[in-house]
């Protein structure tokens, strides 16, 4: 088997002495070439590049946005796309733990290591966000508005460093005075009218939605890798509601509902419009700013190693 590791030595929690022990153990199993990525959009010319030579697997061991642009990389390269290999190295990992693999690099390795010798894995659908000039895959969940203004100040505060903490200061700090104002939305699920004025819209392709800490955020419990896509949308950000929001989110059960809440949990398509551009995250990415996007779900579309 021929691989390629992607390692993004500014992740959260990469050590040069980790890639070395993942490299080894790797190349004990498969035949490998290691990438260093050292620019945004590295890690997705590499695992096209490796999509094209035809190479077996592509690990990538990494944050979130590592595993997001290998993903994009190897799927954009034309088919078969080689199967995929996860080693966490972010702060929330959120689509690893989604499959349940370990949070620890080690343990991941491990992991990935006896599915290689086993010749196990699990294909998984992804979601696609579509806008007029440009797509993108999206493993776990995208979003337009308040999320997307949080990933924004996120970027432009931390370091290497990340924490909960510091999301949750970037979610108060947009909430109390968001950059683009409040939104106004038009939400369009086929077969129902168009439903307007939502203040945000939050796509799920797994549950959970994402991760602060040990805890899981819930937005669409019944949302999986083997269903449709998860739609979540407030039509106001006064406070009561939001907290009431943030209450179900982080509860064991997940359970959203409320009169002010537009949920569903398995669809194929969702189509948002805004009045002004509003920011469009995927897979905790900063994309930029649009007016008209196309949530599509994209089933079976990823053969990944577990």
């Amino acid at each position: 088997m021929r691989a390629v590791l992607v390692v993004n030595p500014q992740a959260t929690a990469t050590t040069a002495a980790g890639r070395d022990v993942l490299a080894h153990a790797l190349a004990s199993e498969v035949k490998l070439d290691v990438i260093e990525t050292d620019y945004r959009g590295h890690a997705m010319k590499a695992a096209r590049k490796a999509a094209e030579d035809g190479v077996d697997l592509v690990v990538a061991h990494g944050g979130d946005g590592t595993v997001n642009e290998v993903v994009n990389g190897m799927l954009t390269a034309g088919s078969p796309a080689p199967m995929l290999g996860v080693v966490p190295g972010g702060s929330a990992n959120v689509f690893a733990r989604a499959l349940g693999l370990p949070r620890d690099p080690v343990e991941a390795t491990g992991v990935l290591l006896t599915a290689i010798d086993a010749a196990r894995s699990r294909t998984v659908g992804l979601g696609r966000v579509s806008w007029h000039d440009g797509s993108r895959f999206f493993t776990f969940n995208a979003g337009v508005g308040w999320d997307a203004d949080v990933v924004a100040w996120v970027d432009r505060k931390r370091g290497k460093q990340t924490s909960p903490y510091l999301y949750a200061k970037a979610a108060l700090a947009c909430y109390l005075k968001p950059s683009h104002g409040q939104p106004r939305l038009q939400i369009e699920i086929p077969g129902e009218q168009p439903h307007q004025g939502g203040k945000l819209a939050f796509v799920s392709n797994t549950d959970p939605w994402t991760y602060l800490g040990n805890r899981a955020v819930h937005l669409n419990a019944d949302c999986t890798f083997d269903s449709g896509l998860g739609l979540y949308s407030l039509s106001t950000l006064r406070l009561p509601t939001v907290l009431r929001a943030l209450r179900q989110a982080v509860s064991k059960r997940g359970n959203q509902r409320g009169g002010k809440v537009l949920r569903r949990d398995d669809v194929d398509l969702v189509r948002v419009t805004a009045e002004e551009p509003v920011r469009l995250q995927v897979d905790g990415d900063l994309v930029g700013e649009r007016t008209n996007v196309e949530f599509t779900s994209v089933p079976r579309a990823l053969r990944v190693a577990v």
